[in-house]
Order: C-alpha cells, then structure tokens, then sequence
C-alpha cells in the first residue's frame, strides 16, 4: 500500500498585496531551504505568502535589510506570492513576484523595511 498524504494549503494572507498588479506575471524561483530556518522564516511549517527574498547564486533566499551586504542577499529580488509548504530539506521552486504594488506594514516580516537605494529594489511599489 502506498504512503499517501493529504494536505490543504492555501494561497495565504496576501493582504500586503497592494493590487493586483503583477500577480498573473510571477516568476518561478527555486528556493534555497537550507537559508531559511524554522523557527524564523517558517515556524508554522511553511514559508507565508509576502515572505521577501533574494537571489543568491541562482536561488532565492531570505532579504537581508541590512544596507551593503556582501552576500547579494540585500538586492531585493521579490516576494512568495503564495505560502510554500516546507518538507524536508530538499529545495523547491516557488511563484515570486517582482513587479507591482506591496503593503509595506502588511508583509510578513520581522523588521521589513523597503531598500533604500533603487539599485537594491525591483520595480515594485511600496505603499
């Protein structure tokens, strides 16, 4: 008999969403789940919708706000657009968007503030 498992995941709180711009145009990523870590980024055993990351050798990671950064993890690259179920430690790919408008206050993120320099950031507005 095989080992079958159900799950019910939903699109999550997309209230940072500031429209609806940008959403049917997200690009795929491959998240790298050796930088994120439990009890952080996922303690509810996935990755929410609104979750900021960047691009790191190819994979997206956790968005460092720290101003120069020499990891490239403080060059915004976008957000999760939906929640992204964690199992295992096995990296997967994930819909991120890069362009439109984001709810600052509503991301879902300790201490998220919005780059400060427009070379750090992708074409999203922060409102």
């Amino acid at each position: 008999m095989p080992r079958l498992k159900t799950e019910s995941v939903g699109g999550g709180d997309q209230s940072w969403l500031g429209s609806s711009h940008g959403i049917r145009n997200a690009r795929t990523e491959t998240i790298d789940i050796s930088t994120f870590t439990a009890n952080t980024h996922y303690p509810n055993g996935y990755i929410p919708s609104g979750t900021p990351v960047a691009i790191v050798s190819g994979l997206a990671v956790p968005y460092d706000v720290t101003t120069g950064t020499t990891t490239g993890a403080g060059i915004l690259a976008g957000f999760i657009l939906t929640d992204q179920p964690v199992v295992g430690t096995t990296d997967f790919a994930a819909p991120i968007i890069d362009h439109g408008r984001v709810n600052v206050a509503k991301v879902p993120y300790a201490n998220f503030a919005k780059p400060l320099a427009a070379k750090d950031a992708t074409t999203i507005v922060f409102a």
